[in-house]
């Protein structure tokens, strides 16, 4: 039996019912942003040490929507499809069980799984009722102001590059690894122009992925990493347009670099921007 259908509804007192009615109002909150958000990300967020124990917290909400579905005589999209894999963009196999109960999800195609998730995200995004939905099972949205945050990103950039970017920037660009990326791909490339007259601090990429690094030594300041949350956000569609015009996959990602620790405060930010965030990479260590 499937997590997703052992799961029970939002309205008990085990630990992954309280999860679920914590889990919710942030997936309501993505669903508003348009944003999917990755597993490791929701579980950051709520506190739960291992995203794996994600799998019953999302089935539950599940097993909710559906039986919401039957006392309102009209579908809710299955929210849950927001969370991903980090790696694959897809959902668990688990969200098979709401898509296509009369195929197994997991022996469909990559291509074709892709098919059926897009278009359940767009249920997901333009469904209107997602307030109402949580007014059913009396639990209420998320509140977070992130204005103060914004804001302070407004005065303008700093000038120069510091000797400890310059540091950090080189040394991501001779590894790879830091990111995520195999043997096989090759150095990055720093100050990597874009057409939009940006620059990437640093550049990789490969016959099926480009990957752009942002990178904030430990001397940034929290307004600063804000600041690489929205180049990020800025960057990736770019760099998508490009590959556009070379009639290529719009396969990108930008990722913020953080020599520090990535700011708590911060957490819900970076999850409604969409930012994949690697934090704690110091040259000093490697």
């Amino acid at each position: 039996m499937s997590t997703a259908t052992a799961s029970k509804p939002i309205s008990g007192d085990k630990v992954y019912q309280v999860r679920a009615r914590a889990a919710l109002p942030l997936l309501v909150r993505q669903a508003e942003a348009g944003a999917p958000i990755s597993y490791s990300a929701l579980a950051e967020e709520l506190g739960v040490p291992n995203p794996r124990n994600l799998n019953y917290v999302l089935g539950s909400i599940g097993q909710s929507l559906e039986r919401l579905s039957k006392a309102w005589k009209t579908r809710v999209p299955p929210i849950q499809c927001l969370v991903v894999n980090k790696s694959t963009g897809l959902p668990g196999e688990g969200i098979g069980w709401f898509l296509v109960k009369k195929e197994d999800f997991s022996a469909l195609p990559l291509r074709q799984k892709r098919e059926i998730v897009e278009a359940e995200l767009q249920h997901v995004f333009s469904y209107s009722r997602w307030r109402e939905v949580l007014k059913a099972f009396e639990i209420e949205p998320t509140v977070t102001d992130l204005t103060p945050f914004v804001s302070k990103v407004t005065g303008g950039w700093d000038s120069g590059e510091s000797e400890d970017h310059k540091i950090l920037k080189a040394y991501v660009a001779q590894n790879p690894r830091v990111i995520g990326l195999g043997a096989n791909i090759p150095a990055g490339v720093t100050e990597f122009p874009l057409p939009s007259g940006d620059r990437l601090d640093v550049s990789f990429k490969g016959k099926k992925v480009w990957v752009a690094a942002e990178v904030k030594s430990s001397i940034s300041a929290e307004g600063d990493v804000v600041r690489g949350l929205f180049q990020c956000v800025k960057y990736r569609a770019v760099m998508e347009a490009v590959l556009r015009t070379e009639l290529c996959p719009q396969n990108a990602r930008a990722v913020l670099i953080l020599e520090s620790k990535f700011p708590h405060s911060l957490i819900p930010l970076r999850n409604i921007l969409g930012v994949e965030v690697i934090d704690g990479i110091s040259p000093k260590k490697g």
